[in-house]
């Protein structure tokens, strides 16, 4: 990839596994100045290496204990199309993942819920009545194995 060198791959790696290491650690631990830092990691903004930045929350500790996914099958006509579904979808916040997806389903969504009670209600009274969803196919996530980014420093 032609547009990060091995010293932003190492950036990378580092900022991955600790998002909030300060830029004057960073330096220090990679053996540049600070200032270079600031320019490699503005410079990977500015090219969309780098996008936004996030907060882990424990959605339990907030009362959500269930995870599943959904596989959801459309039927694509003048009155719904597929872009309505989607943001009739977008609409509901424990949704928390989309992906368009190949295969039996058209989209396939990440949710939380509280309890399987909400679950059930979720996918009949808001997924299911959405005009243009055929049928969903519901996967519930027994236990979270693991969730990473991907080792740039090693792949790139």
């Amino acid at each position: 990839m032609r547009d990060v060198d091995d010293i932003d791959k190492i950036i990378l790696s580092h900022l991955i596994r600790d998002a909030k290491m300060s830029y004057n650690l960073l330096a220090q631990k990679i053996g540049i100045s600070n200032a270079a830092i600031y320019k490699r990691i503005d410079k990977m903004k500015a090219k969309k290496i780098i996008v936004g930045s996030t907060i882990n929350i424990d959605l339990k500790k907030l009362g959500y204990h269930t995870c599943a996914f959904i596989g959801i099958q459309v039927l694509l006509t003048k009155l719904h199309s597929h872009e309505q579904i989607f943001n009739k979808i977008k609409e509901i916040p424990e949704i928390i993942e989309s992906h368009h997806i190949s295969g039996k389903y058209s989209l396939l969504l990440k949710l939380v819920a509280k309890d399987n009670e909400h679950l059930k209600n979720l996918i009949v009274s808001k997924i299911q009545s959405i005009d243009g969803v055929v049928s969903t196919e519901t996967f519930i996530s027994l236990e979270k194995g693991f969730v990473r980014n991907l080792d740039v420093k090693g792949l790139l």
